[in-house]
């Protein structure tokens, strides 16, 4: 499975992108988290047979939260969660179910072991494999979309096996099986290769960028005494504005 550290650096990049004028320490702290969540499933496999990729990263928990989301944010007569957090809240439990998908479940379903999407419903690990290249022979080649024989339209979904026969080990369960080993050799990866250091170092920047545009514009508002430079939004007034009436 990826790397913890790159699913937090994803979702880094998410909180900066996507909060908007809600951006602060805690919302940061709260995309990060969901970004984080689907990996605790690994903990899970030590009692839940091929929990690992396959409890958390399921498809059915963030469509059953994006639908009750949006029924109280946009269908339903009182949004609880607005009442209660304010448009700040509704934006940030969107982004954080953004992150939860595209942070969380995203790198396994790309990565070598794959994710379990359907499980327990449908008990198999997916992992999308494809390439697109240019060749001055053959032009532009992608294998991302099975054409011809193989099947119109159709991402090339390569199955790994299920949780009966595909084991991922994690440091938090080596073997993968139920059942805590004290002495198994336990591997911690923060980075397995130079392109996720460098999402690391991404979702480092962007959020030391976006904390230091916070800290000028507060600065700025206390010098000035309008009260203007709020910790979230950085004095955007407009950004604010929009995402009052309209979140995402």
């Amino acid at each position: 499975m990826a790397p913890t550290l790159v699913s937090a650096a994803v979702g880094a990049v998410l909180a900066a992108a996507l909060l908007g004028a809600a951006f602060d320490r805690r919302a940061v702290a709260v995309v990060v988290a969901a970004a984080v969540a689907p990996d605790l499933d690994a903990v899970a496999s030590l009692v839940v047979p091929g929990a690992t990729n396959a409890l958390l990263h399921a498809l059915w928990l963030p469509l059953f939260a994006a639908a009750a989301l949006y029924w109280d944010t946009a269908v339903g007569a009182d949004s609880r969660v607005r009442a209660r957090f304010g448009w700040r809240g509704v934006r940030v439990a969107w982004v954080a179910l953004a992150a939860f998908v595209v942070a969380g479940v995203g790198p396994d379903l790309f990565g070598r072991e794959g994710a379990n999407l359907l499980y327990p419903i449908h008990d198999a690990y997916y992992r999308i494999d494809g390439r697109l290249v240019f060749s001055t022979q053959e032009g532009v080649v992608q294998t991302f979309v099975a054409l011809g024989a193989e099947g119109p339209g159709i991402l090339p979904f390569r199955s790994p096996g299920t949780t009966a026969s595909h084991a991922i080990p994690t440091f938090a369960n080596p073997d993968g099986r139920p059942g805590l080993s004290l002495d198994a050799d336990r591997t911690l990866y923060l980075v397995r290769s130079g392109w996720q250091l460098a999402v690391v170092a991404a979702g480092a920047a962007l959020l030391a960028v976006r904390f230091a545009r916070v800290r000028r514009s507060r600065v700025s508002a206390d010098r000035n005494g309008d009260g203007s430079g709020d910790e979230g939004g950085g004095g955007d007034e407009t950004d604010a504005a929009t995402d009052r009436t309209e979140v995402l």
